[in-house]
């Protein structure tokens, strides 16, 4: 009696088939890399300033003079929600009184931007922020138009798991990729912020719903050997990739609307993918549909130039793993022994913390020192490195160990920005960067770790689940950004403490590396300490692993 692996073992592990999945599968996600973090420059905030009507009856010297200067970085910048009442400006003009020298400007009553905001075209020529003027009173706006984003990405995150187990990796990969780029391009003619942010939702939907259907289909369809090589290198490297394209589309297009559409149409080259891209043969064994998972395997045969042996997928020898996957499972499974409850309150800690450290960062760029695409563009060329890293220590080293160890890294040099003078700006942003590094890495890693802790049945569901948390993560992100208004290292301080927190949290999971992946919840790894009490109904089962160990046993990452 053999299990799944051992039966497609003949197909080998880098044949054309493989070759061909792993690449087209890893540029599925390209558009998820400059999609995700679009609204870096969707909403961008340019320099403003009070508009001072031609009508307002002032001297060239009193227009000049209109707006007051406040303390700002430590420098004095004309203020951008507040002007000098135009009315007592025209007196003093009228009677042809000189600012500054007639008039003390610092009495003067001030009142806000009555006639709207003039802004800087310096770096933006227009963002959502400068057509629906989300800018002082209503610059809350601008985050929360990010936070929604992420809703949409925490409801998929719900939702995606469950879909996929139920309807097959593919099809929802494929229908979530239509619904990220359909209303990708509805967006394009928003009419309102509150339309925008509505489509926002639905797009972060659709982003992160194919992100992981890609992920476990690859997984899936892949060997053990490729699988690692899968999971960080190829989803993630091809995502920093498409991170990469980001800046580079926006520092030419820097019209928000021209910017998105050229954002959205590359989704459109993933249609001929769904002739190319296999439905799950796992998944497919799963589901009872024998035939038709023998039927992809021999196209895979053939395509890697392989014959296939006459019977490969034996139904009378897969029915004990068969009749354990048909059982109906639901998100309430993942609490179903205190051993998958106790991992899985850890994973949704852990997946909200380094989300908020992730994303935090990413976001933050435009308020680092210096050309805003520049560093955007370091912030998705540092993710190379760390996802290089982040494979090299999944395929040699225990992960817990691995992950603190990245997570130790990110928290601490960010703990470390407020310590460094004012005047060397280049330190910042490179301790910014190197925080983004270990982040990152964990980031990377943290998708494997949890896929190896969650049984068969329920993998998908439980890495969706971990997925659906750190969304949690990603919505207050934008919040950490804004604290940076009040105080320019709040943020740093705030998710260095987390990131350090969370990378002690780390070595109290249980160690899955070298281990065989769990088909059932019966078989998951224990977390030490936790006192073990075996569910009613469990003892059939672990009698016949002990007969038939075979049946029971997975490939590891």
């Amino acid at each position: 009696m053999r299990d799944y692996d051992a039966a497609t073992a003949f197909l080998g592990e880098w044949g054309r088939f493989q070759r061909l999945v792993f690449f087209l599968l890893s540029a599925s996600i390209i558009p998820n890399g400059f999609n995700g973090l679009s609204i870096v420059f969707l909403a961008g905030t340019p320099e403003h300033w009070c508009v001072v009507p031609r009508g307002a009856n002032l001297s060239e010297e009193w227009r000049n003079a209109s707006i007051p200067l406040e303390l700002r970085d430590g420098q004095e910048a004309p203020s951008r929600c507040r002007r000098y009442r135009l009315a007592a400006l025209a007196n003093f003009s009228a009677l042809g009184l000189r600012p500054g020298s007639d008039v003390e400007l610092e009495g003067l009553e001030q009142e806000p931007c009555l006639d709207g905001w003039e802004y800087s075209r310096d770096v933006y020529r227009s963002t959502i922020v400068t057509e629906w003027n989300l800018v002082c009173a209503n610059d809350w706006k601008g985050p929360l138009s990010t936070s929604l984003f992420f809703v949409g990405v925490l409801l998929g995150s719900f939702i995606s798991g469950q879909l996929s187990d139920k309807f097959g990796r593919k099809n929802v990969l494929f229908a979530t990729l239509a619904m990220q780029t359909g209303f990708s391009f509805i967006q394009v003619f928003s009419t309102s912020w509150e339309m925008f942010s509505v489509l926002f939702v639905l797009v972060g939907m659709g982003q992160i719903s194919n992100y992981v259907a890609a992920f476990v289909l690859g997984t899936e369809i892949l060997g053990k050997s490729v699988r690692v090589l899968f999971c960080t290198l190829g989803v993630c490297i091809f995502y920093a990739f498409g991170y990469m394209l980001l800046p580079l589309f926006a520092f030419f297009i820097r019209d928000w609307r021209m910017l998105l559409l050229a954002l959205t149409l590359p989704g459109l080259l993933c249609i001929p993918l769904w002739w190319v891209i296999p439905e799950s043969p796992r998944w497919l064994v799963s589901q009872g549909r024998f035939q038709e998972a023998e039927d992809i395997i021999r196209k895979a045969a053939k395509t890697n130039g392989i014959t296939a042996p006459d019977i490969i997928l034996d139904p009378s020898e897969l029915q004990d793993v068969n009749s354990q996957k048909q059982q109906t499972y639901t998100i309430l499974d993942l609490m179903k022994t205190r051993n998958i409850l106790t991992i899985t309150i850890m994973s949704v800690l852990l997946w909200m913390i380094i989300s908020v450290g992730y994303f935090g960062l990413s976001l933050d760029t435009p308020n680092l020192h210096g050309d805003v695409y520049v560093n955007c563009f370091l912030s998705a060329v540092i993710e190379v490195p760390a996802y290089i890293i982040s494979w090299l220590l999944l395929r040699n080293l225990p992960r817990r160990y691995s992950m603190a160890a990245a997570l130790f890294l990110g928290g601490c040099v960010l703990l470390f920005i407020q310590l460094v003078p004012s005047h060397i700006r280049a330190l910042s942003i490179l301790l910014v960067m190197l925080g983004k590094f270990g982040i990152t890495s964990a980031f990377s890693m943290v998708y494997v770790y949890t896929a190896e802790l969650y049984p068969t049945v329920v993998r998908n569901m439980g890495v969706g689940a971990s997925s659906m948390a750190s969304r949690l993560g990603s919505i207050l992100s934008p919040y950490f950004v804004y604290l940076g208004a009040y105080d320019r290292f709040l943020p740093y301080i705030l998710m260095g403490s987390l990131t350090v927190l969370s990378g002690i949290l780390t070595l109290f999971l249980p160690e899955s590396y070298g281990m065989p992946l769990p088909d059932t919840i019966d078989q998951m790894l224990r977390v030490k300490g936790l006192e073990y009490r075996p569910p009613s109904g469990s003892t059939r089962d672990s009698k016949e692993e002990e007969e038939n160990p075979e049946i029971f046993k997975s490939t590891a990452f």
